[in-house]
């Protein structure tokens, strides 16, 4: 008897993880099956998936076949048709519904060989018959196509009348054979080693025209596909309409949806080709003069900002700096040795009046010998100033806030102070902006903190 015991072990899914387990059982219980079945509410969602249910007399179950499979279905199914699907079963988890999920649709009528197809195609691939890399390419330039057709088909005629077309001067050699019937697969490979034999041609066009499953499936006869894949000579498989498929296109270094488009592949149009040489010249041309207006207007640009960066402009804004501390240097100089010239007239007065004329002779030797040491000593002094100006200016340079305001910066003090947060200033105070040649005095109206 089931109870509530602590003891007792449980184990709780959520809708969610149970749904997942039963889609994980059926998908890996199940696997892919086979299915005939009547369709019904068909619907084709404007994402280009298909909804339909399945159904018998007596069961249905829900389907869906999204838009990369159900584009090589060649007729849309409709209401009660009978159809043969491939799918494999599980679990829609969003709502809970059992569905399959179908790979592969068909008319129930072409059941038997389908599968025989697909058993095939599937053997062949395995094998590696398919491979991209075991596929010839073709040559660059073909002068003679051997056409492997009927004689007496519509296909050759499509083929020849392309030719005739678009490449009057390549040649065409037909190695005649059947396309329909039960002889048709072995008058194919006959057809297949006798021009690999002669090797007159640069390429092979296996082809016919359109026609029902049983009309082509001489071209799924797996000693064909393995003659053809065995071929030295490149091939190019052209049969039926763009929606038929055979194993020889797959077995073919090259698949053609039609005859005439084999054609077209295996020709080449002189007219196109020197129009489409001309449109590429032109093309090219306008590239490259959009090119070189680009990289004028790049140059233009950068040498306007090499213009404005240079180092001649920032050594001749030094120079003025230098020349103009070197004038306020010699004003002072002047002016202390003015000062010094009327102390020196002033004791000199000072002695006359008080100083006996021997005093006086020596003061004014005294004097004289005072006057050159003063002179000298300020001319030594002038040139150490100089000196030391020299290396001030080189390291005010490198230190000075004037290169910074002369890139555009500005410096903005409260009572000689450096404002460098909003903290420093309250709205109402005075406030003054130095900028590269002056000052600017404004009033703090608002502070806007970040």
């Amino acid at each position: 008897m089931f109870t509530n015991s602590p003891s007792t072990s449980r184990q709780i899914l959520t809708v969610t993880k149970l749904n997942r387990l039963a889609r994980t059982v059926l998908e890996g219980e199940i696997g892919l099956i086979w299915l005939s079945a009547e369709i019904s509410n068909f619907v084709a969602a404007a994402s280009g998936h298909w909804y339909f249910t399945l159904k018998d007399n007596k069961a249905q179950v829900r389907a869906a076949m999204f838009k990369g499979a159900n584009r090589n279905v060649r007729l849309r199914p409709k209401e009660g048709d009978k159809i043969l699907v491939r799918a494999s079963v599980g679990l829609y988890e969003a709502r809970g519904d059992y569905q399959l999920v179908v790979e592969h649709m068909e008319s129930d009528g072409e059941g038997a060989l389908k599968q025989a197809f697909e058993a095939l195609k599937f053997k062949l691939n395995n094998e590696g018959l398919f491979d991209a890399t075991n596929k010839r390419p073709l040559p660059e330039r073909i002068n003679r196509i051997g056409v492997i057709t009927s004689s007496s088909g519509a296909a050759l005629h499509d083929v020849l009348s392309v030719l005739k077309r678009r490449s009057p001067q390549t040649e065409v050699i037909v190695y005649p054979s059947m396309v329909q019937g039960e002889a048709a697969p072995l008058q194919l490979i006959n057809a297949l080693r006798k021009a690999n034999q002669r090797s007159e041609v640069d390429v092979l066009l296996l082809t016919r025209g359109g026609g029902s499953l049983e009309d082509l499936w001489c071209f799924n006869d797996e000693s064909l596909a393995r003659e053809i894949a065995a071929s030295p000579l490149p091939i190019v498989s052209a049969v039926g309409h763009e929606v038929d498929f055979t194993i020889s296109d797959f077995v073919a270094d090259v698949r053609s949806p039609t005859p005439s488009a084999a054609a077209e592949i295996l020709s080449q149009d002189s007219t196109a080709l020197y129009q489409t040489i001309n449109q590429q010249k032109q093309r090219l041309a306008r590239a490259m003069n959009h090119c070189i207006q680009a990289n004028k207007q790049q140059l233009t640009l950068k040498k306007q900002r090499l213009d404005a960066l240079h180092p001649q402009s920032r050594i001749q804004s030094q120079w003025q700096t230098l020349d103009r501390l070197q004038l306020c240097l010699v004003h002072a100089m002047q002016r202390d040795m003015s000062t010094a010239e009327k102390r020196v007239h002033a004791l000199n007065y000072r002695l006359n009046q008080q100083s006996p004329a021997a005093r006086v002779a020596r003061a004014k030797d005294k004097l004289s010998y005072a006057n050159a040491k003063l002179i000298a000593t300020m001319t030594t002094l002038l040139k150490n100033k100089k000196s030391e100006l020299g290396g001030s200016v080189t390291l005010l340079q490198s230190v000075s806030p004037l290169s910074t305001l002369a890139r555009g910066y500005s410096i903005t003090l409260t009572d000689s102070t450096t404002v460098n947060n909003v903290s420093k200033v309250n709205v109402g105070d005075e406030i003054k902006t130095r900028v590269t040649d002056g000052e600017i005095t404004s009033t703090v109206t608002n502070i806007q903190r970040q």
